[in-house]
């Protein structure tokens, strides 16, 4: 990790990469005021190498012929043309340039980092066969932000000695001495129970005098459910602060009438993802709820823009593994932000507005580094997961003065802090509210 440190120290001179994201650090100022664009069309690949038409058999990006060093390839099992693709395309953006950083700037000697794209379109049912295909195509590692992944591979991912990073964990995957790492994200029912936490601790309009009625809908997948027994849990463990009036859960749909109907009288309430066909139905049927959600939900502040439904979500709350972009005083969001610059000057403002997908950057800096430490742990040519479970026993990251991840042992999980924004309807941004760093909460055994 003194690379690491070291590499961020350069950062503020000469903008120099090296941490972790995830989504902490500032006052709220915002880094930059982006002029108004209308929702952007997303594109596959930030790569200028060809690349080809997505499909369930075929990788989205040829990456460059790597340079003569060992080649370690992560293999990208994401959603290119499905109902998360929007989200999803300035996550692998980010993906891409970071790789290509920590190669231009030979932060893992010896090494070359390659990655593929496999189009599993937000179909469980394929998430299996885009294993298989990447496991064919040479991938070294997985990593994946959709749901039903982690679960769907975690015995495959055992039996064929692979890691698999995830950044929507939650605790039937994400075990101690698994396969299954979460870099820079809580387990979901972490993320719920901490967010009930919170807002009983700081949310200025929390009912006094009563328990606040809560409930949440999501699409019957195991992030959205993970997120929900969080906070069911919270509030069943403190019946004088809550009451929870139900978990609705749904195949994917967008039409959310019955739940709407089921959730019209709460206080809070936490809705699915993507959120914005909800909310629409939700307040036209006269639900004032105060809506709460995580840095899922505001990945997706794209359709809400082209909803223009801010006013509809003024005052949200997302409880968050790291910054966004208002954060000036970021390593991160600094470095992200020089990055996406440098890498795509035509498009800042897009990817901005978009919400927080291409800051996963964070996240991948975690697992950048966990390879790296592995790396210097055996030398190039001895990586694989073993090397990678005991860099793991003393892996952390102490960022911006802050210790932000921590594994131990057989641990999986290395956050330790989440961050809390608010949505501000006028200024059209997340700003961050209450108490600068919040401690995991972690659902009691």
């Amino acid at each position: 990790m003194k690379n690491l440190i070291t590499a961020i120290s350069v950062l503020s001179l000469a903008i120099f990469l090296l941490g972790t994201i995830a989504c902490g650090g500032g006052d709220a100022t915002p880094a930059i005021t982006p002029d108004p664009i209308s929702e952007p069309t997303p594109s596959l690949t930030s790569n200028p190498t060809p690349s080809t038409t997505p499909s369930p058999t075929q990788v989205a990006t040829v990456p460059p012929e790597p340079s003569g060093d060992i080649v370690i390839t992560i293999g990208n099992l994401t959603d290119l043309t499905g109902v998360s693709s929007s989200a999803m395309e300035t996550i692998n953006l980010g993906l891409e340039d970071i790789v290509e950083y920590y190669n231009n700037q030979n932060l893992i000697p010896g090494i070359e980092l390659k990655v593929i794209h496999y189009d599993g379109q937000y179909n469980s049912e394929l998430d299996l066969n885009g294993y298989e295909w990447l496991k064919e195509k040479g991938a070294d590692v997985i990593f994946t932000a959709i749901p039903t992944v982690p679960v769907a591979l975690k015995p495959y991912l055992e039996k064929d000695d692979i890691v698999l990073f995830t950044v929507v964990p939650s605790k039937e995957e994400v075990v101690d001495g698994g396969y299954i790492f979460a870099p820079g994200s809580p387990l979901g029912e972490d993320l719920g129970y901490t967010l009930l936490d919170w807002i009983a601790e700081n949310d200025p309009v929390f009912p006094q005098d009563r328990p606040a009625k809560i409930g949440g809908a999501f699409w019957d997948e195991t992030y959205g459910i993970a997120i929900l027994d969080g906070a069911e849990q919270y509030a069943n463990d403190h019946p004088d602060q809550f009451e929870w009036t139900g978990t609705h859960l749904t195949p994917y749909t967008f039409t959310w009438e019955e739940q709407v109907d089921l959730l019209i009288d709460c206080d809070y309430v936490i809705p699915p993802i993507p959120m914005n066909r909800f909310v629409q139905q939700y307040r036209e049927a006269g639900g004032a709820a105060k809506f709460i959600g995580t840095h899922a939900h505001d990945a997706f502040l794209g359709s809400v823009r082209s909803a223009d439904l801010w006013d509809e979500m003024d005052k949200m709350l997302f409880i968050r593994a790291s910054e966004m972009w208002v954060e000036e005083d970021s390593t991160i969001v600094t470095l992200m932000l020089d990055l996406l610059k440098e890498n795509h000057p035509g498009r800042v403002a897009e990817v901005i507005q978009s919400g927080c997908g291409y800051l996963t950057g964070y996240n991948y800096c975690v697992m950048l580094e966990l390879i790296r430490e592995a790396v210097l742990l055996v030398g190039e040519h001895n990586f694989d997961s073993q090397a990678i479970f005991d860099a793991a026993k003393t892996f952390s990251i102490k960022l911006d003065d802050v210790e932000r991840e921590t594994l131990s042992d057989d641990s999986r999980l290395s956050i330790n802090y989440l961050v809390m924004y608010e949505l501000n309807a006028a200024e059209k941004k997340l700003f961050r509210v209450g108490p600068k760093w919040n401690p995991v909460v972690h659902v009691p055994e």
